[in-house]
């Protein structure tokens, strides 16, 4: 037994693609949008009573929903389309 790892075969299919530039964006701007607390430590504009520091973060709850879902979307078409490219 060798402690070398086999190399997968070369597919000729890049690694960064559009579709994973957009994937990454949509899972990375979420973190980048509630770690960022200085952006919305403050009080007004007030939505039905509740300050701006609580429902900004309730309404990314919301948004990073629909962006894993975007990305798991078009994680599944990339993989369908690499697999595809290969048989």
């Amino acid at each position: 037994m060798s402690d070398v790892p086999e190399v997968p075969p070369e597919t000729g299919l890049p690694v960064v693609t559009p579709a994973r530039v957009v994937i990454a964006v949509c899972l990375v701007a979420p973190f980048v949008a509630l770690l960022w607390v200085g952006s919305y430590t403050k009080i007004d504009p007030t939505f039905i009573g509740v300050p701006f520091f609580y429902w900004y973060q309730m309404l990314w709850v919301l948004i990073s929903t629909v962006l894993t879902m975007t990305a798991y979307k078009l994680w599944q078409r990339d993989q369908r389309a690499r697999q595809g490219g290969n048989r």
